[in-house]
């Protein structure tokens, strides 16, 4: 039984196994991208991206260790000097597997795995995509205008309220002013129709 086994052995001995993912991950370095199942693709993913990241120290030693892995100079140096210049900002996930359906002898799943910084039509559409989105959601803008605005509005509201009162009072006092001005009106009129009367 194998549990608690994590490695997929693919069917094969250790020997085998070791031969088949080395040749496979000098491939996957000089030719950017290979097809293959997807077995296979997610056990590769584990055995070159930590000589992915060990390429990252370009010193004598870290070359020799990649070396003992891959046995192919030209993959190394390829790997050294082209994918590391693109990778070396990356903080890890150096491959891509796109799945690309079943093959036809014996339905197994396939896929393409490929490097990620080298997919120049992938690179190209992130760009667009960057560059054209400007839309930001509505719960953001609706929270940082009101940041914005309380401020502001706390700013004038004092401001506001002691013009509105001003005003407010201004008005009393002009309509309390014409009240009474009616108010004595009637009674001049009023007397004067009296005393008119008590002449005549």
């Amino acid at each position: 039984m194998r549990h608690g086994d994590k490695q997929n052995n693919l069917g094969r001995t250790t020997a085998h196994r070791e031969a088949m993912l080395g040749n496979m991950a000098s491939s996957l370095i000089k030719h950017k991208r290979i097809s293959t199942t997807v077995a296979k693709a997610k056990a590769l993913r584990k055995y070159v991206e930590p000589l992915i990241t060990k390429a990252k120290d370009d010193s004598t030693h870290s070359r020799r260790m990649v070396f003992s892995y891959l046995s192919d100079k030209d993959a190394v140096t390829e790997l050294f000097r082209e994918v590391i210049q693109k990778v070396g900002d990356r903080p890890g996930g150096y491959t891509r597997i796109l799945k690309t359906g079943t093959r036809l002898g014996d339905s197994a799943e396939m896929c393409i795995i490929e490097l990620v910084d080298f997919n120049e039509n992938m690179l190209a559409a992130k760009a667009e995509t960057k560059t054209k989105t400007t839309r930001r959601s509505r719960k953001s803008t609706k929270t940082a205008g009101a940041a914005e605005e309380a401020p502001v509005a706390a700013e004038k509201k004092p401001a506001a309220k002691t013009a509105k009162k001003k005003a407010e009072t201004a008005e009393k006092i002009e309509v309390k002013a014409k009240e009474e001005e009616i108010a004595e009106e009637p009674k001049d009129e009023v007397t004067s129709d009296e005393q008119a009367e008590e002449k005549a």
